[in-house]
């Protein structure tokens, strides 16, 4: 059984205790409507069921409301009544998920609009209240709409997201809003147990640690999506591909569909060679969810890789090479001011060493160090920051710039893989020195870092 504090939420937005209908003036009882036929279907598929009294944190109550309406995974609203506060709260949710909201209304009177529009699930009363056969018919109904939305297929409910395909919609996190405590506090403590695992040394201790871990989660389709997105990662940082790709399938159908974990889907494809497939992913992501720095730079990654693959061509690794250094390019012309694609771009022009790739280099540079400059530059303590100025000093050879960075980039509680895409970048940018000295001079550095692995 999942532990209550990790599993996914339903918010349940209706009236409560008993409400006269203005029009058919039949009193309704909501309080049996939700305890007879809501909560029993809400937690069949194992979601935790909320309703709005039920809140218990102090505090503005629209507060509270306004937070579940955005950050829950699911939200039923009982149109009953045509209660305005009800049809304005049910227009927030669908600004925020495309998928996962479910209207039902009592059939005693006409509603205001026609609720085919967002897919409201009709049920009966008889004196105002569910009779058994309704009853049936109402959990039924609801346990099948969120079955779709936790295991396929995806149908998106709300009008927004249906109209626009680029709708972005509102990205919240539990942390702003002391509504999810109870989340929060299980979270990060989900997250130590995690890093605990990360700290154990052996690849094989740490993968056997994580998996562990995962198996207590029990049932992953009803876990909060935050919890399975830190397991995902986690793996990762433990280079557990395999175990990426296994818990992606495993992943409820929505967040399937999110861009973070199609992102890494993505990368976890191309570490274990099926690169071709994992650029049919991130160029989907790309169509669907347009350009970013992260998107362009994994796909950058997928290219670069087979610029050095043993079993290409000469001439296909070129191919490769422009395609990586398009991607890079244009990762960090849809985002200025994340530096990691620029920089990226910068190596694989400094290899190609052509006279159109140097004026490239000459107009990348400044831009990216402007960037890096940003975030700290060489007196951040954010791994990936002092990184890119390490790099860069590499590539405009200062030495000076690269000597002051090296003792704090080794000083950081990076993850072997980051130190290895470092190591990576900067043995590309060795093969294309000529200077004895200066060959060294990286030698030695290279060294250094890989002492960290």
């Amino acid at each position: 059984m999942t532990n209550k504090a990790n599993r996914a939420s339903c918010f349940i937005d209706m009236p409560f205790g008993k409400k006269i209908d203005p029009i058919s003036g039949i009193k309704v009882d909501f309080d049996q409507v939700f305890n007879a036929g809501i909560k029993p279907a809400v937690e069949a598929t194992g979601l935790e069921c909320i309703r709005g009294d039920m809140e218990s944190n102090g505090g503005i109550i629209h507060t509270a409301m306004f937070a579940r309406l955005l950050i829950c995974e699911f939200v039923i609203a009982d149109l009953t009544l045509a209660n305005p506060n009800v049809f304005y709260e049910l227009g927030v949710r669908h600004t925020a998920k495309p998928y996962s909201t479910i209207p039902i209304f009592a059939t005693i009177s006409d509603l205001p609009f026609d609720v085919s529009l967002v897919r409201a699930i009709p049920y009966d009363l008889e004196q105002g209240k569910l009779t058994e056969h309704a009853q049936d018919l109402l959990i039924s109904a609801i346990t099948e709409r969120i079955n779709n939305v936790l295991y396929g297929p995806l149908s998106k409910d709300s009008p927004l997201f249906q109209l626009f395909t680029d709708f972005p919609g509102i990205q919240m996190s539990h942390e702003v809003t002391d509504v999810f405590r109870d989340q929060v506090d299980y979270s990060e403590a989900f997250k130590n147990k995690l890093e605990d695992a990360r700290m154990l040394g052996s690849k094989d201790l740490v993968r056997d640690q994580i998996r562990t871990i995962q198996s207590d989660l029990g049932n992953l389709k009803v876990v909060e999506r935050g919890i399975l997105i830190d397991l995902f990662l986690s793996y990762r940082d433990a280079e557990a591909f395999d175990d990426m790709l296994s818990l992606y399938d495993e992943f409820p159908s929505e967040l399937k569909n999110s861009i973070i974990a199609r992102q890494q889907y993505g990368f976890a494809l191309n570490r274990k060679g099926e690169w071709r497939k994992a650029i049919t992913v991130l160029e989907k992501v790309v169509t669907e969810f347009g350009d970013s720095a992260e998107t362009y730079g994994l796909l950058g990654r997928v290219y670069k890789d087979r610029c050095q693959a043993d079993d290409e061509s000469r001439l296909a690794k070129s191919g490769f090479m422009e395609k990586a250094i398009n991607a890079y390019t244009r990762g960090f012309e849809a985002e200025p001011m994340d530096y990691y694609p620029g920089v990226n771009a910068i190596t694989l022009l400094l290899i190609k060493n052509d006279t159109d790739s140097a004026a490239e280099i000459n107009r990348l540079l400044p831009l990216v160090m402007f960037a890096v400059l940003r975030q700290g530059g060489a007196d951040s303590s954010d791994y990936w920051t002092l990184a890119t100025v390490f790099e860069l000093a590499m590539v405009g050879k200062d030495t000076r710039l690269a000597t002051k960075v090296l003792p704090r980039l080794l000083s950081t509680d990076a993850k072997n893989w980051m130190f290895q895409t470092t190591l990576d970048n900067l043995t590309l940018i060795l093969k294309q020195q000529t200077d004895v000295e200066y060959k060294a001079f990286m030698q030695e550095c290279i060294t250094e870092i890989t002492k960290q692995l």
